[in-house]
């Protein structure tokens, strides 16, 4: 059954969507099963499109079913993204926007882009949905009508419309605050057009109609990875890669605004492939437990910032990441679960997506089966690991977490 009849069919229980926390007991989350974009990945192509490899899309949408099928497994509802986009894009606005964000007149020049709107505009939602998902070539567009040098010196294999193969990694083009969502503002220009999807999908999908959003100013660099709900009211930003200081800071004075939170705690990380994003070092595994790579365990530090009372923010900091947490979550301490058991197995591990896990309830997570080590030491500390594989999907440098954008998670009591 399609998100939009499960909505239509219940209008008096519509589903209700809060996320306060990481470990929360999860009930829904929007996944993207990989498609046709993967195959436009190339040996050539795939650095820029921020892929690691050529991934062989058959056993990707394997794993990626699989995936699915634990959270499932545990009472999970799954939203794919592929799926409400098309049931968006019946909204004649969705459509408009849709084929607004995914034609470039600077690329394209005004006449061979006025033809490409007309033709995308004309398409069924599904084959539209397609296009937007999968990117479109030059020898794809719609038949030629007159000269066009543009189309002459490109070669009939480049794109027209960027594919967005990294639509897998549902969790940076939207986080879910409390009850509000924030459409985020991604760093590298290989996923500038993700938000503009995710955006028109809680803009114009039924299910969306009255979600509220957080975080107005989309103008500095913040990505979801790098958000954290540690506890109601406290999260944590990593600043580094693809999170600006100034994507924090306003991301923090939008929570604060809107009474979503009480701390934000800025946390530096190295600006490189391996910490891209802060859950790609740490990731909550129960209400007052992190995974963590050890490398980082004691010299990671955080900047807390919180309201003034009169609409800006007291910075204070840095201080060392887990005291600052803990205090700010009103716990004595953070457990801290180390990824692997020796510097090089932890390193190693880390790279695989061992500290990238998705907590479905309080000390239960999906974790990668090859991160055999730290999932031993989740277990050895009382964390239920559900394992899945990942050896196609994981080329696009992602774990569990980042597959996953929770919509819906219970309070925890």
């Amino acid at each position: 059954m399609s998100a939009h009849q499960i909505a239509s069919e219940t209008p008096a229980a519509e589903p209700i969507h809060r996320v306060d926390s990481e470990v929360g007991p999860l009930r829904t989350v929007l996944l993207h099963r990989p498609g046709a974009e993967l195959k436009r990945l190339t040996p050539r192509n795939n650095d820029q499109l921020l892929f690691d490899g050529v991934p062989w899309l058959g056993r990707a949408q394997l794993e990626h079913d699989a995936f699915a099928e634990v959270l499932r497994s545990r009472g999970v509802e799954v939203l794919l993204l592929g799926e409400v986009l098309v049931e968006a894009l019946a909204d004649p606005r969705a459509r408009f926007g849709a084929v607004h964000s995914a034609v470039d007149e600077r690329q394209l020049g005004l006449d061979l882009a006025d033809a490409l709107r007309s033709h995308l505009t004309g398409m069924k939602a599904k084959d539209l949905a397609g296009v937007l998902m999968a990117g479109m070539t030059f020898e794809e567009l719609p038949a030629a009508e007159g000269a066009s040098l543009v189309r002459r010196m490109h070669q009939p294999a480049d794109f027209a419309v960027n594919p967005l193969p990294n639509l897998l990694f549902t969790r940076d083009s939207s986080v879910w605050v409390a009850d509000r969502v924030a459409i985020t503002s991604l760093a590298l220009p290989a996923r500038s057009r993700e938000t503009a999807l995710t955006d028109l999908i809680y803009a114009y999908h039924p299910r969306f109609s009255r979600t509220g959003r957080a975080y107005g100013a989309h103008s500095a660099p913040l990505e979801g990875g790098d958000v954290l709900l540690l506890s109601p009211g406290v999260l944590a930003v990593g600043v580094g890669e693809r999170t600006t200081p100034a994507g924090a800071e306003s991301f923090a004075r939008s929570a604060f605004a809107d009474g979503l939170a009480h701390t934000v705690l800025a946390v530096p990380i190295e600006q490189e492939r391996a910490t891209m994003h802060l859950d790609t070092v740490c990731t909550m595994v129960d209400r007052d437990a992190v995974v963590m790579y050890p490398a980082v365990r004691e010299t990671l530090s955080a900047y807390p910032l919180r309201p003034d009372g009169s609409g800006g923010v007291i910075v204070d900091g840095p201080l060392p990441f887990l005291g600052a947490a803990a205090e700010a979550m009103g716990i004595e301490r953070l457990r801290v679960i180390d990824t692997g058991l020796d510097a090089v197995t932890a390193e190693r591990e880390q790279w695989d997506d061992g500290n990238n896990t998705l907590a479905v309830a309080p000390g239960v997570v999906v974790a990668y089966e090859r991160n055999v080590e730290t999932n031993a030491r989740l277990e050895d500390a009382g964390v239920e690991v559900l394992r899945i594989a990942g050896s196609e999907l994981g080329s696009g440098r992602g774990g569990p977490r980042c597959m996953s954008c929770p919509i819906a998670r219970d309070t925890l009591g």
